[in-house]
């Protein structure tokens, strides 16, 4: 169960505060209406999840199960590259609240925002619909546990992440640096774990 937690939780982190539409919508948002009216965005993913976790389970459950190892690979290998594409943000340093554009302006179109954006998709995919998944196989409580973590933890991080965009003496520039930069730690370490577990579990089916 630990294990899931960790998946689920880190992976969370990691997509919640890497700069992508959602996190533009609520830097934009806050600005325009206050963090009050914002906050119930937070929850836009348990919305906009639904039906793409629902997708993706049902394709993942019709693989046969010696094609884990390859989602596992292949959901290291998207983390990586989401780790290296985050670190280039950080790099170039992002911009400063206010030069983002219009934002949405209710909770359904906040959801819209992400059902629209490709990450959901291709983490589900990749990531959390694999381990899940697996989880199951070892317990349905497993299984829950990570999911809980998951939108436990986005929740919260989002719901953090509009208090800060509200108080822009503590979430300057360096301040959003800082996440980014422990958005691409947390995505790189959670991409080495799938590897090497896609890994282990490949090699005594190739020898």
């Amino acid at each position: 169960m630990i294990e899931s937690i960790f998946i689920g939780g880190g992976f969370a982190f990691a997509a919640a505060v890497q700069p992508g539409p959602l996190q533009a919508f609520l830097l934009s948002r806050v600005a325009q209406s206050g963090w009050k009216r914002t906050l119930p965005a937070s929850l836009s993913p348990l919305l906009s999840d639904g039906p793409i976790a629902l997708l993706v389970l049902f394709v993942l459950k019709r693989l046969p199960e010696q094609m884990s190892w390859v989602l596992q690979v292949a959901g290291g290998l998207f983390l990586l590259y989401l780790a290296a594409a985050t670190y280039r943000q950080w790099e170039r340093q992002p911009a400063s609240a206010g030069e983002e554009g219009p934002a949405p302006h209710t909770f359904l179109q906040a959801a819209t925002v992400n059902i629209l954006n490709p990450n959901p998709y291709l983490g589900w995919s990749l990531v959390l619909g694999p381990e899940v998944l697996k989880a199951w196989r070892h317990s349905p409580i497993c299984a829950a546990a990570l999911i809980t973590a998951f939108y436990a933890t986005m929740i919260t991080s989002l719901a953090a992440i509009i208090l800060l965009f509200s108080t822009t003496r503590f979430l300057g520039p360096r301040g959003r640096r800082a996440l980014i930069l422990v958005s691409a730690a947390a995505l790189a370490g959670l991409a080495l774990y799938l590897l090497a577990a896609g890994i282990s579990k490949a090699v005594p089916l190739v020898i």
